[in-house]
């Protein structure tokens, strides 16, 4: 399988041994990593008691302007000169995914999931995997999945003579063979969060429904516990979407064995360091997978907003609108999906001592304009809930042991979720956040009456209409968390509160 972001291509490998003079060719536009597997296969082959011919091989990767990377074919390749040589038989239809050792073991390699995914939609169910991608292919429903440890093994089910066969070598895997880590463990629980009831309403308005949201706060006041906490708020992931988060992670992941889908929606957090590519995607050939698209179904954190490149959070304007990311480069283009909870956090100002009593600040009018200028308008209209978080006092330290914890408020968040998919069912909708504006104002359009303030607030030019529309989506998450069937008066107005564009200033 050649993989091009998620989606996986069939590739026929084809191999012929000739007369000529001995070597071995592989054409059809291979990278240095596959053109190096011809000494990897004849190692292994070797190795493992079942030398290859000594004429001229000559390996076809079929279609062959498809351009081929990484070390996953060696194993079709080698299958494929030993068929040719007949030496095994029944290897038509199967889908070989591996990298081979020198001394005759089959190696693990990344993206096994989305491969053996596309290859059962693609009609071809039989697979051959190396022992350590066994437990990751089998979560693929409809998969028949074959494991080895040993080229060797392998050769010898498929009818290769086993008296010259070196089966005595059966190497323990190495490597990491637990869950990748973060996808397991005790969650952080909201009731550890000191305070901040009006934060803690906000950040269950922004799982009820999946809204990104700003919090604008000195050091210390607790932006990060709350953001770390909204993962635990959200369902659990179906089927669909754990398999769609898994193959994400499968890819993106450096030898990480997963032997179950990832049910809890994932949690990312890049340093404001991180370069575009690392955010959005890249790498040498095709782009691989960046933090955007790891947090898909899940939370993007990026703590210390403003201290990111301009245009790392300009680039998240595209995912953020169509829950997708498009990448291209001179190699090719990749797509991945990316649909993501944003969660923004800043200080008021460089210094963070502007808001509180007994701080002084130092920072000058224009200091503060240039901290929050990296946070573009077009980026800041995309974000529905924008929120202070101010410093805790002491007696609300002290009460903390009276806080909800994050189960109760789950239930909360399932509840108007489900009101959610069943009101959005017919559109093909899941969640309020994405409902779009042709929708709020045709088929769930509200009255007059309902969405007077809102409408006084856009004549004064105080909302856009993108910022008309989110407060909207707003409202109806605030309806289905009450337990309402359609937003009221006091619903749109605490969504509008809810979505301050002074924040922004």
């Amino acid at each position: 399988m050649a993989l091009n972001g998620l989606r996986g291509r069939m590739v026929e490998v084809e191999a012929d041994i000739g007369n000529t003079l001995p070597g071995f060719v592989i054409l059809g536009l291979p990278d240095t990593a596959l053109s190096e597997s011809r000494e990897r296969i004849r190692s292994c082959a070797t190795n493992s008691g079942i030398p290859l011919s000594r004429r001229k091989i000559t390996v076809n990767l079929f279609p062959a302007s498809l351009p081929k990377r990484g070390s996953g074919f060696d194993l079709a390749i080698a299958v494929s000169t030993v068929a040719a040589n007949g030496e095994i038989r029944g290897t038509e239809g199967v889908v070989f995914l591996a990298e081979l050792g020198l001394d005759g073991r089959l190696r693990p390699v990344r993206g096994v999931l989305p491969a053996v995914a596309a290859a059962v939609k693609a009609g071809h169910r039989r697979v051959v995997v190396a022992r350590g991608n066994a437990a990751e292919a089998s979560l693929v429903p409809g998969a028949e999945v074959s494991s080895y440890a040993t080229f060797a093994r392998l050769v010898l089910d498929f009818g290769a003579e086993p008296k010259d066969l070196n089966l005595g070598f059966e190497p323990l895997e190495t490597g990491n063979t637990e869950q990748a880590a973060g996808s397991s463990g005790a969650e952080p629980d909201l009731a550890e969060v000191a305070g901040q009831s009006e934060a803690r309403f906000a950040l269950e308005v922004a799982a009820a429904g999946a809204h990104h949201m700003l919090m604008v706060g000195p050091p210390g006041a607790g932006k990060t516990m709350l953001a770390e906490r909204l993962p635990g708020l959200l369902p659990a992931l179906d089927d669909d979407a754990a398999l769609e988060v898994t193959s994400i992670h499968s890819l993106a992941d450096q030898g990480e064995v997963r032997r179950e889908l990832l049910r809890r929606p994932p949690f990312e957090n890049p340093h404001h360091t991180a370069t575009c590519a690392a955010i959005i995607g890249g790498g040498s050939g095709l782009p691989r997978p960046g933090a955007a698209s790891r947090a898909h179904r899940g939370v993007l954190f990026m703590d210390e907003a403003p201290e990111y490149e301009r245009r790392v959070l300009d680039a998240l304007r595209q995912p953020l609108e169509h829950g997708e990311l498009v990448i291209h480069r001179a190699h090719g283009v990749a797509s991945y999906p990316a649909r993501f909870q944003l969660i923004l956090a800043a200080n008021p100002c460089p210094c963070g001592k502007s808001s509180g009593k007994g701080t002084e600040c130092t920072c000058t009018p224009l200091m503060r304009r240039r901290y929050f200028g990296k946070l573009s308008g077009p980026l800041l209209d995309r974000v529905d809930i924008q929120l202070p978080v101010h410093k805790i006092s002491r007696a609300e330290l002290e009460a903390q042991g009276s806080a909800e914890t994050t189960a109760a408020v789950r239930l909360r968040v399932e509840a108007a979720r489900g009101a959610q998919s069943e009101r959005l069912r017919r559109f093909g909708l899941e969640t309020n956040s994405m409902v779009p504006g042709k929708v709020l104002r045709g088929t769930l359009r509200l009255d007059g009456k309902t969405t007077r303030i809102l409408d006084t607030a856009m004549d004064r030019g105080v909302l856009s209409a993108r910022g008309y529309d989110r407060v909207l989506r707003l409202a109806w998450t605030l309806s289905d968390l009450s337990g309402q069937g359609t937003p009221s008066a006091d619903h749109v107005g605490q969504a509008l509160s809810l979505r301050s564009p002074e924040l922004s200033s």
